[in-house]
C-alpha cells in the first residue's frame, strides 16, 4: 500500500492556483484510474484505488499548505506505514513550467507543505516536482504561486496533468527514471 499526497489549499478560490497543482494532480490521477469516491479523513479528502497491483491511497489535506503535515502523519499511523510508502505531489518554483521531476527525500527549499510534512514525518519521502517556474524575484513568489496559471498556459498544464495521470502505475511500480522520461514523451506529442 502506498500513500499518495497531493498538496495544495482547500476551497474553490484557490482551486486553480499554481500552488495547487499537487491537489490537480491528484484528481487527474483519480478520474483516469477509476479511483473511489472521496471520502472525509485524516483531516483532508482520500480516495482509494489500485494501480496495477499496488493499492493506492489519494490524500488531499483540508488543514491548508502550512499544516498538511498533520494529515500526512495521521494517515501514515493509521495504515502504520513509513516514509518510504509516501509519495508527494507538489509544486516546484525551481522548475521550468510544465516539466516533471522525481526526487528521493531532500529538504524543502522554503516550501511551506514540504517543511510541515518533514516536520511530522521526516524528509526521506520520494516526491513528484511539478515545475512552475520561478517569478523572478523572491518578493513576487507568493502572490505568484496564490495566483492561478494563466489562460496562455492551460494547455500546457493539461498536457502536464495528462501525462503524470496516464503514466501513474509507473510511479506506483517505483518506475521513477521511466516515468520522468514518458511523461516528456506525452508532453512532446
Amino acid at each position: 500500500m502506498q500513500v499518495w499526497v497531493g498538496l495544495g489549499n482547500p476551497g474553490p478560490q484557490y482551486a486553480l492556483h499554481r500552488h495547487n497543482v499537487g491537489f490537480m494532480a491528484l484528481d487527474t490521477i483519480a478520474d483516469m484510474h477509476c479511483f473511489g469516491p472521496v471520502q472525509k479523513k485524516f483531516q483532508g479528502w482520500v480516495q482509494e484505488g489500485r494501480l496495477g497491483t499496488e493499492k493506492i491511497i489519494l490524500l488531499k489535506p483540508a488543514t491548508f499548505m502550512n499544516e498538511s503535515g498533520r494529515a500526512v502523519g495521521e494517515a501514515l499511523r493509521f495504515y502504520k506505514l513509513g516514509t518510504d510508502a509516501l509519495t508527494v505531489f507538489h509544486d516546484e518554483l525551481d522548475i521550468a513550467p510544465f516539466k516533471v521531476k522525481v526526487k528521493q527525500g531532500g529538504g524543502h527549499a522554503g516550501h511551506n507543505g514540504l517543511r510541515s510534512i518533514d516536520q511530522h514525518c521526516g524528509p526521506d519521502f520520494r516526491r513528484i516536482r511539478l515545475g512552475i517556474g520561478h517569478p523572478g524575484h523572491k518578493d513576487r513568489v507568493t502572490g505568484y504561486v496564490l495566483a492561478p496559471f494563466a489562460k496562455a498556459e492551460q494547455d500546457d498544464l493539461i498536457t502536464m496533468l495528462g501525462a503524470v495521470g496516464a503514466e501513474a502505475e509507473r510511479l506506483a511500480r517505483h518506475e521513477d527514471t521511466r516515468f520522468m522520461n514518458d511523461v516528456a514523451l506525452r508532453q512532446q506529442d
